[in-house]
């Protein structure tokens, strides 16, 4: 279907494809672990893509220690008092990078807010708006997949929130 070599199919690509959800597949050379502040704007450049449209994801812990997933531009930076709000938490945190793997299933820079081992709450920055489709990561490096804005919320159950 939309990747082309069924060997770079990920999870979050057969997972797509099983809820019949329109993507296309985009793969990159990436030296390392995702890490540091440029990398986002890193994966954009080597997509060719818009950095605006290009979204990351972050998964934070409220102060109720429950957790949630922001998917946000990867050209800004998370407000955590603005995500606590929008969470309806007196105050959030992003986790440990460490507990990334466990907790979801992903490494950091290849985390997607599709098929992680738990559903936990998803929130859409509202700026996806803005482009008929967006960038996200397609669970692990090198990797990402693009689809509409209403397709990701449908598939997460997630909602819209103005980080």
């Amino acid at each position: 279907m939309a990747a082309k070599n069924k060997e770079m199919k990920t999870n979050v690509m057969r997972l797509l494809e099983q809820k019949k959800i329109p993507y296309q597949a985009h793969f990159y050379e990436q030296e390392g672990e995702g890490a540091g502040s440029d990398y986002g704007r890193s994966v954009a450049e080597k997509l060719g893509e818009n950095p605006a449209q290009v979204f990351k994801t972050l998964v934070l812990q409220g102060a109720s220690r429950e957790y949630a997933v922001c998917v946000i531009p990867v050209e800004r930076e998370l407000d955590l008092k603005i995500a606590a709000r929008c969470l309806h938490e007196k105050s959030a945190a992003l986790i440990p990078v460490k507990e990334l793997l466990p907790l979801t299933g992903y490494l950091r820079g290849g985390c997607s807010p599709i098929g992680m081992k738990k559903r936990f709450r998803t929130y859409l920055d509202l700026s996806a708006k803005d482009f008929p489709e967006i960038y996200i990561s397609a669970g692990r490096i090198g990797a990402q997949v693009s689809l509409a804005p209403g397709d990701l919320l449908r598939i997460t159950g997630g909602e819209w929130a103005a980080f």
